[in-house]
């Protein structure tokens, strides 16, 4: 990286600032960092730092999203509760999508650090692809690993109809827990 093309500090995190908010897909830190000619370290600690400030950024699997509250007021929002193995996580988050829902996150109660959550900003079928893929390829557990596949999602459409008909999808395979 020549230092003469690196976009330097407060001018880079403003340019970081500006690319989410214009872009509805997640972005890497890896992108950012070519965009800038900086390593994806300092991409990391610039997120951290925008974060501080009170940026609502997200960071999930696929990279960072900007999460302004005003294109979120006029969704509706509900927790969920599931449990399912591995296996039938595809179904799961594909259901839930194929619905026109947002799985935002996924939470589990640890028992010794609580509530964890993740944060996913899954949409779309090529999101859960995405999400599978990287799941393989990493091989990492899924935090449900943590509680026998008992977890939560905030989940998010445009309608409560929506949000009621995917509940009742999952209800039928077996996945939505209920008391």
């Amino acid at each position: 990286m020549g230092e003469e093309t690196k976009i330097l500090g407060e001018k880079r995190r403003n340019l970081i600032l500006t690319w989410l908010k214009e872009n509805t897909k997640p972005l890497s830190g890896t992108v950012l960092a070519k965009k800038t000619n900086v390593s994806r370290q300092v991409i990391v600690q610039d997120v951290s730092l925008l974060k501080a400030k009170g940026e609502p950024i997200i960071a999930t699997a696929r990279g960072y999203v900007y999460a302004a509250e005003n294109n979120q007021s006029a969704k509706c929002t509900r927790i969920i509760a599931v449990n399912h193995r591995l296996e039938d996580t595809g179904l799961e988050l594909n259901t839930l999508v194929d619905h026109g829902i947002t799985v935002k996150n996924v939470m589990v109660e640890h028992p010794i650090y609580g509530d964890l959550t993740g944060s996913l900003m899954i949409k779309s079928r090529m999101d859960v692809d995405a999400f599978l893929h990287e799941l393989k390829q990493t091989e990492a557990s899924l935090l449900s690993k943590l509680t026998d596949g008992v977890h939560l999602h905030t989940i998010e459409a445009d309608t409560e109809e929506q949000l009621d008909k995917a509940c009742q999808v999952l209800r039928n395979e077996g996945i939505l827990l209920e008391t």
